[in-house]
């Protein structure tokens, strides 16, 4: 099985928890920025750059991973590690910006959006981060 990583973008917008979803590059489905990780980089700097490439966004990866999904990419089966990032730049241009839409939406609506049901389970955990945030606020 061949390894990947993937981020989960995030903001707090008027204290509420928004992510941050991307279109895949030829199918247009929603999804996380991913990506094969390189030889020489560990799974969060690959996660971090393909935030970067894939929907123009910096920020820092959080330790440890909030778990994995599966998918096949290429026909080949691929395990992607996913964590969450919290935004703190925007790119007005980035390198994908022609190939990828990118929308901020509310936990809830991404949950919609996304269609593999392995990333909507990982997508629920954030509900404790939103949680923890209000609690904070």
């Amino acid at each position: 099985m061949f390894k990947q990583s993937g981020v989960v973008p995030y903001r707090f917008q008027q204290g509420r928890l928004e992510l941050l979803l991307i279109t895949s590059s030829k199918r247009k489905r929603w999804g996380i920025p991913k990506g094969w990780i390189e030889p020489w980089m560990s799974a969060a700097e690959s996660a971090a750059k393909e935030a970067r490439e894939e929907a123009g966004v910096l920020g820092k990866v959080q330790l440890p991973a909030i778990g994995f999904y599966e998918h096949r990419k290429l026909g080949v089966p691929c395990r992607v590690e996913v964590f969450l990032m919290r935004v703190d730049t925007v790119l007005e241009t980035w390198d994908e910006a022609d190939r990828r839409q990118r929308e901020w939406v509310s936990l809830a609506k991404a949950m919609k959006r996304v269609k593999q049901t392995e990333l909507q389970q990982l997508l629920q955990r954030m509900h404790r981060l939103d949680e923890r945030y209000t609690l904070m606020a």
